[in-house]
């Protein structure tokens, strides 16, 4: 399948300064010829650099919800600046700081142990965004990749996103992680001391990274929307984020 045409790159970055990897998910092709809602689910990077600008404009866009994956040490380190914006946030640690000083430096090892051992962290995760009222709604690591990413590619897939435009949009942080964005990550890595993997947010972003990280979720469930219910989500929160968060299709 071409993704060039539905990713959109040009028009899904939100440019916000200090922010490094904003992104709107509307316009990629769901389930029943929707469409994911323009303005209703962002993807980022870590928001302490916000200015009151940056506060503006998020607040412009009405956001309810954002869902902070970082340690405890991360957000000590890098607090996030989003007072002002209206939103309700949520701090869901995907792991503790004593686990991701024992994460091993393979990212394929750390998506992993994500699956296997952070499920129920994933689950809260998508459960506030599930919420009656929560959209929209905002995700956010250090990085915005990994963390962020998988979590975004579980709610992009129950909504019916097709695999391909899930890699594609995953792929798109290896854009906005450059040298710069190696030399912050660092010295949130060096100030919170959470230890070396916050280095693998600098890195690529392969797409068959969170294809493969699909492929285990499937694996261990049947299907993402039973592992996200394995983990206690209910059918009517799924049904309730996709009529939030997909637009239905136009009738000719």
């Amino acid at each position: 399948m071409d993704t060039s045409g539905l990713t959109g790159e040009d028009d899904r970055r939100i440019a916000l300064p200090g922010t490094l990897n904003l992104r709107d998910l509307g316009g990629y092709p769901a389930a029943g010829g929707g469409a994911v809602r323009w303005q209703t689910l962002l993807r980022s990077d870590a928001l302490h650099r916000l200015d009151d600008a940056g506060r503006a404009a998020l607040a412009g866009l009405g956001l309810r919800t954002v869902i902070d994956l970082r340690t405890d040490e991360e957000v000590k380190a890098a607090p996030s600046a989003l007072d002002g914006t209206g939103a309700q946030s949520f701090h869901i640690p995907m792991f503790s700081d004593e686990a991701i000083g024992r994460l091993p430096p393979e990212l394929a090892a750390v998506y992993r142990y994500m699956i296997d051992d952070c499920g129920a962290a994933i689950a809260e995760a998508v459960e506030r965004l599930c919420a009656r009222g929560a959209l929209p709604g905002l995700v956010h690591c250090t990085a915005g990749k990994d963390r962020t990413g998988l979590v975004v590619a579980l709610v992009l897939e129950v909504v019916g996103v097709p695999d391909e435009v899930i890699a594609a949009d995953y792929a798109m942080s290896a854009a906005y992680l450059d040298p710069e964005a190696a030399r912050a990550i660092r010295r949130i890595r060096a100030v919170s001391g959470v230890g070396r993997w916050l280095d693998l947010g600098a890195l690529g972003a392969s797409p068959q990274v969170i294809a493969v990280a699909l492929a285990r979720v499937r694996a261990q469930a049947g299907s993402v929307a039973s592992y996200l219910m394995r983990h206690g989500l209910t059918r009517s929160d799924l049904d309730r984020l996709r009529t939030a968060l997909v637009s239905p299709a136009r009738r000719g």
